[in-house]
């Protein structure tokens, strides 16, 4: 049986107020932001946005509280990242860490990474 396509991404609670400058910050980065509410992958954003920031603020009963409003985003790797079929290089990893911590105030997140559905639409992808 074989796996269905799949992207890496880190999932991040974000302060709203910082959201503009932290999507410009890695952007540069090569690192996509992807507000949950407004994923295309989501066929129903605001309810997946709410069981996502739900989920990680309960699961730390209590030390992510200041987060219960703040907005889930998806971020995921761009193509500088990519090494054809080979696994994320830990360099990846490494600099999308460190730009968090820089703003560990205002974000919540933890080291891992999950998988969502390609959030780049295949057209997008090739297109070029």
């Amino acid at each position: 049986m074989r796996r269905e396509p799949h992207e890496n991404v880190a999932t991040v609670l974000v302060d709203p107020a910082l959201l503009p400058d932290l999507e410009l910050e890695l952007v540069e980065l090569d690192l996509w932001v992807w507000p949950v509410r407004s994923a295309p992958i989501c066929v129903d954003g605001p309810r997946t946005a709410f069981q996502v920031r739900r989920r990680l603020v309960e699961a730390q009963r209590g030390a992510w509280d200041c987060a219960a409003t703040w907005v889930p985003v998806w971020i995921s790797f761009g193509e500088r990242w990519a090494s054809g079929d080979d696994p994320l290089p830990w360099a990846a990893h490494r600099a999308l860490w460190q730009a968090l911590d820089a703003h560990a105030d205002q974000v919540r997140f933890h080291r891992r990474l999950g998988g969502v559905r390609p959030l780049v639409a295949p057209v997008e992808r090739f297109a070029g």
